[in-house]
């Protein structure tokens, strides 16, 4: 969610500037990257009607759009700080950062780590140079001072020199992080206008100094506001499904979505609620946003999803409603499962019913079994989803190995260990296969009823939180 709000707003921006936007994929974190969450962020932002003037898919005279098909061009750069005494080789294990930052908390510094603390002696650096120790690049920040960023929104922003960490620039593996990788590419993708969330402004001392050392121009930076809970927490699964694909598939209509998101700390010069994404573009000002933390309410989203809803035509309804669920491809994918178990045609919508619904009608009493208690089914819920919620690709195989493994390393049978997930997802355990399930309603929906079914299991607390997240992180499984 968070992606498509910046995305909007870069895109107007552009657009009402009759500039371009570039769709550049940040996938240097290879532990998190894959080819399944890139076509996620291409499905979700070409559905809300966000399409990319230049990106991986459409190409562009900027490309590669991949920051991982960049891969030696940062390395040259960094090199290049490196020959100019801007960077330097840190050789620290993560057992010698953390003691560092021990000894600053117990002298009381507030401060960031600083060159001074992590460079070695030369002796001692040409000996781990010569064992092959693994090193990162780090970039040297002043020790104190202030720095001024200049920012659309706010103004002149002033950030302490003495939080700014000796950031790495370049990783033990060669692959860059975000602060070096998105320098270079602004750069040289020509990006003049930057419009990222404020979670970045802490960070945009390092970038500033970056572009000095390189002796470039640096784009106009503007920092949104953060998405909110209604409770003014930062916008996060665990409170709200933020996945776009979760909202189409329950049904929301991409223009709502893109309505909402406009809403979200801007508004109309007319102050109209309801508005196009033309509309919006045509009447973008970007000094309209209110710094003030927008929450995303999904009742909210609802009523405003209705009012769209309403002002369709029957045909352009039945469209939309075909297009959304009950179409062919998506049919064909739960017609096998159905045929074997009804002896009717009017049998197939109960029976099907979940497959198409929104949070199953669950309480605790659906959750009742002969031997085991709502709390050991809550626990299990817990586990699963944390270990869903790590997997990549989203096949029954796998769903299936998944928790099978978990249900071994608790010692239960797997038949009892999937009756709470069948009651999650389909809000029953006489349904056909729960992998089977999971694998046609996909992973955002199968995870949100899964957290559905936990809070409806009476949730987990923080102190009960830690608890669990030790007991899982030392569960027998292979």
């Amino acid at each position: 969610m968070g992606t498509a709000y910046i995305a909007l707003f870069n895109r107007c921006f552009a657009h009402q500037h009759g500039g371009q936007f570039v769709l550049r994929i940040e996938d240097t974190d290879q532990t998190r990257s894959t080819s399944q969450s890139e076509q996620m962020i291409l499905d979700s932002l070409r559905w809300l009607g966000l399409d990319w003037d230049e990106g991986p898919d459409v190409g562009g005279p900027h490309g590669p759009y991949r920051q991982s098909e960049r891969k030696d061009m940062y390395r040259q750069y960094a090199e290049q700080l490196l020959e100019k005494g801007h960077a330097f080789k840190c050789y620290r294990t993560s057992e010698e950062l953390d003691a560092l930052r021990a000894e600053l908390k117990e002298k009381g510094e507030n401060r960031a780590l600083k060159p001074s603390d992590l460079e070695l002696g030369a002796d001692e650096q040409a000996a781990r140079e010569a064992q092959g120790a693994p090193y990162v690049i780090r970039m040297r920040v002043p020790t104190d001072g202030r720095c001024e960023i200049d920012d659309m929104l706010r103004g002149t922003v002033e950030l302490d020199w003495a939080l700014v960490d000796a950031q790495i620039l370049l990783k033990s593996d060669g692959m860059p992080t975000y602060h070096l990788a998105n320098i270079v590419d602004d750069h040289l993708m020509e990006i003049t206008h930057v419009i990222r969330g404020e979670e970045w402004l802490n960070s945009a001392p390092k970038h500033k100094l970056l572009y000095e050392y390189f002796g470039w121009d640096m784009p106009v930076l503007c920092h949104m506001p953060l998405l909110r809970n209604p409770d003014k927490s930062k916008l996060s699964k665990r409170k709200n499904p933020t996945s776009i694909l979760f909202y189409q598939r329950m049904g929301y209509l991409p223009q709502a979505l893109v309505n909402y998101l406009g809403r979200m700390g801007w508004s109309m010069p007319d102050e109209s609620e309801k508005f196009s994404l033309a509309q919006m573009q045509e009447a973008f000002d970007i000094q309209r946003v209110s710094l003030g933390g927008p929450v995303f309410d999904v009742e909210k989203l609802s009523w405003l999803n209705g009012q769209w809803l309403r002002e369709q035509s029957d045909e352009q309804f039945l469209d939309s409603l075909l297009n959304w669920a009950y179409n062919r491809d998506y049919a064909m994918k739960i017609i096998p499962h159905l045929r074997q178990r009804v002896e009717t045609l009017s049998e197939v919508a109960d029976k099907a019913a979940f497959c198409f619904n929104g949070m199953p009608a669950i309480s605790e009493a659906s959750f009742e079994h002969k031997q085991y208690s709502a709390e050991d089914m809550k626990v299990w819920l817990q586990y699963l989803l944390w270990t869903y919620e790590a997997r990549g690709d989203w096949n029954r195989d796998g769903l299936f190995a998944d928790a099978k493994a978990i249900a071994d390393a608790l010692e239960v049978k797997i038949k009892d260990f999937l009756f709470p997930v069948f009651v999650a997802i389909a809000g029953t355990s006489a349904s056909f296969s729960v992998v089977d399930s999971m694998e046609i309603i996909g992973s955002d929906v199968s995870r949100a009823r899964i957290r559905h079914a936990i809070e409806v299991l009476g949730g987990v607390s923080k102190k009960q939180m830690k608890k669990l997240e030790k007991a899982y992180r030392d569960l027998p499984v292979g």
